[in-house]
């Protein structure tokens, strides 16, 4: 493990969680006053890894009540680790991060949608004990 230090984000990570989401999702750089707003407004939980002062990845989850479920709902939306900082732990320690604030919200179980061909990732969420289910993700752009 790196000396990352892992936290939950705060507005000022905006800038740097706007550059990484760039990075790993694509498309247009989503403005940091439009993060911020999320941030102060979503149950969102958002964890970042900073290295020597640099954010250099980030994770994202929801939790969610659902009637269907007496259980609180848990999900990792997102986790993205820049190049650089890759196999270092800090994936794992992002995921750590994110179960235990998950946890103190009452959450007992973690769902996690990744690419069915996304081998590295399969392969870390698997190291940190997730299994393989057999859910089909179907998709429709409205």
């Amino acid at each position: 493990m790196t000396d990352a230090r892992i936290r939950l984000a705060t507005s000022n990570d905006a800038e740097a969680l706007s550059r990484l989401n760039q990075e790993f999702n694509g498309g247009y750089k989503r403005p940091s006053v439009e993060i911020i707003e999320s941030l102060n407004k979503s149950n969102e939980l958002i964890a970042v890894a900073v290295v020597s002062g640099k954010v250099v990845g980030f994770g994202c989850a929801q939790s969610f009540q659902s009637f269907c479920y007496k259980e609180l709902q848990g999900e990792i939306t997102e986790l993205y680790v820049e190049e650089a900082a890759r196999r270092k732990g800090i994936a794992a320690s992002l995921i750590s991060c994110l179960e235990k604030n998950l946890r103190e919200r009452g959450v007992e179980s973690v769902k996690v949608l990744t690419g069915k061909e996304n081998d590295a990732a399969i392969k870390m969420y698997e190291s940190c004990t997730y299994v393989k289910d057999d859910e089909l993700l179907l998709n429709k752009n409205l």
